[in-house]
């Protein structure tokens, strides 16, 4: 399998054809130019040493040149041979409240945006970890089952919006039984639920769901966004959304329940800031944890092939300087 790991330098490639077109456009000016100076049969026997195609032959080759290089540039590469690796690690559920709370703007530019913005810089700071993905509102569902493919987590994580659940609410204990099924790992110390939440639950009881879940040896963090002033939440219609009385909807952080859920689950509870949304810290004590043993088909590193573009584009500068445009200066004729 042929990939290129810059492929906005094969760009350059059908620029080339615009070499022939300038050239083709000076030689014919140039033409012009010398016919001011008599016939074109005495022009020509003025300069009888001139080559008419050997300008075109330097122009080709060079193209050649600019063409290989354009690829190199590009860096070709193949490979992509699946292998086996045995990497040691935990597992980390992150469960993402996508209710309608979360659209508050309290943070830039709302909960919801914020959220997946640290969940995705999390994702690039991970290595020997899997990861998995979890959405909920007023029921649960696995986004992205749990995996060591980053890239796919991030490509997942970014089509996560307030439509993902049909069903409004908040539903956090749905959310922690839905993150236990998920989990590959049988081992009671290398797995953990991170709950992004502004913990209004409306739904179910999350302190018993984290209580089963310390139990089986899973452990529960809970991160809360939100402020405990409140803000409205603003529709994709523009309008604010208001309940059956037509009042406007305030919707504040839940911290007492946050808190009440971490402690049940055997983990901590941090409140997401502006600048420091807290993800980091909740990572860095689960990677305390005790690590697990676990194999992972992965595509092995592609062979860089650019080198190989690079001396073809020699070759042809090489070709192209010996080559001259008047008869006799070498032995290219």
């Amino acid at each position: 399998m042929l990939q290129f790991a810059q492929p906005q330098y094969l760009l350059i490639i059908p620029a080339i054809s615009l070499l022939f077109l300038f050239y083709a456009m000076a030689r014919r000016a140039r033409r012009k130019r010398l016919l001011r100076f008599g016939e074109k049969a005495l022009v020509e026997s003025l300069i009888p040493r001139a080559s008419k195609s050997r300008g075109w032959i330097k122009l080709t080759i060079f193209s050649l040149a600019l063409f290989f290089f354009a690829v190199g540039l590009a860096r070709p590469q193949i490979g992509a041979k699946l292998k086996e690796v045995e990497t040691k690690g935990v597992e980390i559920m992150i469960a993402l409240d996508v209710s309608n709370s979360m659209l508050a703007q309290d943070y830039s530019p709302n909960r919801l945006e914020r959220a997946k913005l640290a969940i995705s810089r999390l994702v690039d700071k991970l290595k020997d970890d899997r990861i998995g993905l979890i959405v909920f509102a007023g029921d649960a569902y696995v986004q992205l089952p749990v995996t060591a493919d980053y890239v796919s987590a991030k490509i997942f994580l970014s089509s996560i919006n307030t439509g993902s659940v049909p069903v409004q609410g908040t539903a956090l204990g749905s959310a922690i039984n839905t993150a236990i099924k998920s989990f590959s790992l049988e081992s009671t110390n290398s797995r953990a639920v991170i709950i992004i939440t502004d913990g209004e639950n409306h739904e179910d009881d999350p302190l018993e769901a984290a209580k089963t879940a310390n139990d089986l040896g899973v452990k529960i963090y809970t991160l809360g966004i939100g402020s405990q002033a409140g803000k409205p939440i603003p529709m994709p219609d523009g309008q604010l959304l208001k309940d059956k009385d037509g009042n406007i909807v305030v919707t504040k952080l839940d911290e007492e329940t946050l808190v009440n859920v971490a402690q049940k689950g055997g983990g901590v509870y941090v409140r997401a800031g502006n600048n420091d949304f807290g993800l980091d810290a909740i990572v860095e004590k689960i990677h305390n944890m005790d690590k697990q043993s676990y194999k992972s088909v992965v595509f092995e590193d592609f062979d860089e092939q650019f080198m190989y573009f690079f001396a073809i584009t020699l070759f042809f500068l090489l070709l192209e300087f010996l080559i001259v445009s008047r008869r006799g200066r070498n032995f290219f004729k």
